[in-house]
Parts: structure tokens; C-alpha cells; sequence
């Protein structure tokens, strides 16, 4: 079951984004089939759900207006990644995140931006998420631009703070090696993205796991606040070694 924000931002999507079509959509004759290609021209018909993924997470040059076929895949889109049917949301670049949908007109990005937001709520409130945790703060992430709405949203709670471990845990090799660890984030919003989950980490992330006993996990997001060198040179890892 998903919670009541996130059932009503899903009817907003479906409202808004009613209807719509990529009408003059040619497709990639060498990757879609016609009658594919079909759907994105079609209003108001469903479409299978492996053609809904396929076209998600294609590139944008394999449309003629990208942007008219995210709309088109929207509600589908949408209701298949909170529910887990999409098969998968971290095997390619989103193609949400490859338009510039906040330009798109006041209703249609507020119903996104709610959308993202609520999905991200739903998911830290449910024990087993139909992907992984790390996964939606991921898509979410580079859909938005941003990681502030969603670390700022965290809640505390058992398994709010479950899901905190589990992706301080993914998150940290890539960090303390200053990449990141965001798989499909490729614009230049991603080195801030990237600095904020940083920042946030080695603050108010671990002094959140070192409140639920997680020493080892905090010590090493609090190294984050350092520069790369004295990281690495840092006493935690002589001791870790020892420990280990």
C-alpha cells in the first residue's frame, strides 16, 4: 500500500499529464519497433510496461521531441516506478533527468516535483521498497537537479533509520574516494549534488549514526569533512586494521 501523498500525487500526474502525445514522433527505426513508436503518438492508451521502461531510460537523440514523449509516458511512468513494476530504475540515465522539465508550465513541473518528493517519503517509510533505497534517492536525485529536498526530508523513526544506514553504507566507498556515487548523473549539477550529500554526511549524517550506534559508519562519514589526504591519514584507519 502506498501512503495517501503519494496515492494523490499520482492522480495529480495522471490528471495533468492526461492526454498528452508526442504527435509527429518518428522513433528510431533501428531500436523501436512501429508499433512502439506508436504509443508515443497514441493519447490514452496503455502501453506494455516493458515499452513504458525501454523508452524511460532511452537516450534523447532517439526521439524527435524527447520532452513530448516524457510527457506521454508520464502517468504509466510514474504509478510503474512507486510500485516496483518498471523492472528496473538504475540500469541508465532517467529520461526525466535529461529534460529541463522545470521550464514545462507551473502544474505540470509542481506535479513532478510532488511526485519525486512523496515517492521518496513513501520509500523511507516502507520497510522493503520495491528497489533499492539508494536507488530512489538516486533517481530522485538526478531527476531533481538536487539531493537538499531529499535529505532535508529524512525522518527519524526505525525504519527511516534502517534505510539512513543502508545508503551511508553504499554511498561512503565512492565518497571517501571523492567520486560519486550517483551511477547516471551527468550534468553539471552533479558536483554540487555531490559536495551537499558530502557536507550533509559528515554533519548531521553522523551524528544521526553515531545516535543509533552505527560508530563505525559515523566515524567514517565524519572523515568526508576532511581534505583527501588528511582522510586517508587519519588515525580511524590504523585502528580500524587493528579491529579488523
Amino acid at each position: 500500500m502506498t501512503s495517501p501523498a503519494l496515492d494523490a500525487a499520482l492522480a495529480d500526474i495522471d490528471t495533468v499529464f492526461n492526454g498528452f502525445t508526442s504527435p509527429d514522433e518518428t522513433g528510431c527505426g533501428r531500436c523501436h519497433l512501429p508499433e512502439e513508436t506508436a504509443y508515443l503518438r497514441t493519447p490514452n492508451v496503455r502501453m506494455p510496461v516493458d515499452v513504458v521502461q525501454m523508452y524511460l531510460f532511452e537516450v534523447s537523440d532517439h526521439f524527435d521531441d524527447h520532452a513530448a514523449a516524457m510527457r506521454r509516458l508520464l502517468p504509466q511512468g510514474a504509478r510503474a516506478m512507486a510500485d516496483g513494476t518498471l523492472g528496473y530504475i538504475d540500469m541508465g540515465c532517467h529520461g526525466l533527468s535529461r529534460v529541463d522539465w522545470r521550464s514545462w508550465p507551473a502544474e505540470q513541473a509542481a506535479a513532478i516535483d510532488a511526485f519525486l518528493r512523496a515517492w521518496w517519503q513513501d520509500a523511507l517509510a516502507t520497510a522493503e521498497p520495491p528497489y533499492p533505497i539508494d536507488e530512489i534517492f538516486g533517481v530522485c536525485a538526478t531527476i531533481a537537479g538536487s539531493v537538499t529536498p531529499f535529505l532535508d526530508g529524512w525522518p527519524r523513526g526505525p525504519v527511516a533509520d534502517r534505510h539512513l544506514i543502508d545508503c551511508a553504507d553504499e554511498w561512503l566507498y565512492d565518497l571517501l574516494n571523492d567520486n560519486s556515487p550517483f551511477s547516471w548523473w551527468y550534468d553539471d549539477s552533479e558536483e554540487t549534488g555531490v559536495a551537499e550529500l558530502r557536507t550533509w554526511l559528515a554533519g548531521s549524517g553522523a551524528a544521526r549514526l553515531h545516535a543509533l550506534g552505527e560508530y563505525d559508519l559515523a566515524v567514517r562519514s565524519e572523515l568526508l569533512a576532511l581534505p583527501h589526504d588528511e582522510r586517508w591519514a587519519h588515525a580511524y584507519w590504523e585502528s580500524a586494521a587493528t579491529t579488523n
